[in-house]
């Protein structure tokens, strides 16, 4: 009786041990699911965007801080870079004029090979004049698209660049291509926000970019380069900007306004100039096309929201006008004028600038390059100023290649 008893009380001991060990588990082990879900949530990768032109339909609801993605898929078609390991769309938030928190489009790519201790250098590419149209913008390109040429001459270079350890994003700017919201053409600040914002974002898709870039932009962009620059210090201060490359910049919008009396020969520049004016209506609603364009201009106005610069520049359109024939008679420029003083940019920068201007430009003035280099220097930033002899405005890019190399290496080593 006594070993029975022994016995029971040995398998109830036992029993009660195993029911305790099980109940300490089981408290434990939720804190534990917890922990792991949350560990897994963390480590799941960037929202995937929708197929197709939805892409650039943006929710809703936006991030509340500018730089932040909101989506991202594999880019197709002509938008990806062939030295690239590969090309993402991503669609990312700004901050307009006003402020206000707006969706931005663009791409990202990477070089191919392991990235150097610290993340891939990046380099913010501000591209050239495409039109207003979101058919138009660079992210939505296609082989022998209206806007091809606009857009295609730049990927020898930017394929040097990947090759070279750098890897390449490329803003739309805020409403090209995006929805809802129109393009301001030229305008500064917007144009600098886009170019920078799109550095934050890209180091959100998981492809170990790191926190140090470079800017290049060319004519719209190289304006929208020194924009970027400008902003660079006080608006982005999760990136550090190393140096920025400005290819023919527009610049001194109100001295070239009071040249057009003078261009009485139709010609492309009709084109730009009505996108100019589109552009800075769209930020300073103040300013009424239709009190300051002409009878002649007004009917291909509308056009500036659907064709792109090729279109508008063709001598069945725009092109086909005189610049001398753009602003209405008797119309008061003060007001213009003041808004396109606004967006030269004379910016004042830490990081050096290369500024690139081919002598026989007849779309961005040598001689409006040169009173800019004085600008910039008068306000102590550091410029290095190429001239490259008997190129144009769209060889210059090429021209400067070699040069530009040498100043993205000195700036930021690729680690290559």
């Amino acid at each position: 009786m006594t070993f029975e008893l022994t016995r029971l009380r040995a398998v109830v001991l036992a029993l009660a041990m195993l029911l305790t060990t099980a109940l300490l588990i089981e408290v434990a082990q939720p804190a534990g699911a917890d922990a792991a879900a949350k560990k897994t949530k963390k480590k799941k990768g960037p929202k995937q965007g929708p197929a197709g032109l939805k892409f650039y339909s943006p929710p809703k609801k936006l991030p509340t801080a500018h730089g932040k993605l909101i989506w991202q898929r594999k880019a197709g078609g002509s938008v990806p870079l062939k030295s690239a390991a590969s090309t993402k769309l991503v669609l990312y938030t700004s901050r307009s004029t006003t402020g206000k928190q707006i969706a931005v489009s663009g791409s990202v790519s990477i070089p191919k090979g392991k990235a150097p201790k610290g993340g891939w250098p990046i380099i913010s590419y501000a591209h050239g004049t495409t039109g207003i149209a979101d058919k138009c913008a660079p992210s939505r390109n296609t082989k022998g698209g209206v806007a091809d040429p606009y857009i295609s001459y730049m990927d020898p270079l930017q394929n040097a660049w990947l090759r070279a350890g750098y890897a390449v994003a490329r803003t739309d700017y805020q409403g090209l291509g995006v929805p809802g919201v129109n393009h301001p053409f030229l305008v500064g600040v917007p144009a600098g926000r886009s170019v920078l914002d799109i550095v934050s974002a890209s180091r959100q898709l998981g492809l170990k970019i790191g926190n140090r870039y470079l800017i290049a932009g060319h004519s719209q962009g190289g304006h929208a380069a020194l924009f970027a620059a400008g902003l660079a210090s006080s608006y982005s201060k999760d990136i550090k900007l190393r140096g920025t490359v400005s290819y023919a910049p527009a610049s001194h919008f109100k001295e070239q306004a009071s040249f057009l009396p003078g261009l009485t020969s139709p010609n492309g520049l009709t084109a730009l100039a009505t996108l100019l004016v589109r552009g800075m209506s769209i930020s300073y609603p103040q300013l009424n096309a239709n009190e300051a364009l002409s009878d002649t201009i007004l009917p291909f106005y509308p056009q500036t929201l659907t064709k792109c610069l090729s279109e508008l520049a063709g001598s069945d359109n725009l092109g086909g006008i005189a610049p001398s024939e753009l602003i209405r008679s008797g119309y008061d420029m003060t007001p213009l004028n003041g808004i396109l003083e606004a967006q030269n940019p004379s910016v004042t920068t830490s990081a050096p600038i290369l500024l690139a201007q081919g002598t026989a430009d007849s779309t961005t003035f040598p001689f409006l390059t040169d009173q800019l280099d004085t600008e910039l220097v008068g306000k102590g930033d550091t410029v290095d100023y190429k001239k490259y002899e008997g190129v144009d405005h769209g060889g210059v890019v090429a021209a400067a290649q070699n040069d530009v190399m040498s100043f993205f290496e000195s700036r930021l080593p690729s680690g290559k």
